[in-house]
């Protein structure tokens, strides 16, 4: 059946294949989804940490900041 999710084949350590199919079990999910789950939450984990590190950096730099309607109002 054709679909338009990106398909990727990974390979798993025996430890994390087992513990994806017990979790996968639990859930009462496949396992396919139950993986692409627990990529979505790691993803948002390392955007986070990302934005995080982008916003340390941003209150180090000494940047002026200008309110929302000044803002706008340059930018319309």
């Amino acid at each position: 059946m054709p679909t338009n999710k990106k398909r990727i084949n990974i390979t798993l350590p025996d430890h994390l294949a087992v513990f994806l199919e017990q979790i996968a079990l639990r859930d009462d999910v496949p396992q396919a989804t139950k993986a692409a789950e627990l990529l979505e939450c790691a993803l948002e984990i390392e955007e986070d940490a990302y934005f995080s590190v982008a916003a340390e950096n941003h209150d180090k730099s000494h940047t002026r900041f200008i309110s929302h309607e000044v803002f706008w109002k340059k930018a319309l």
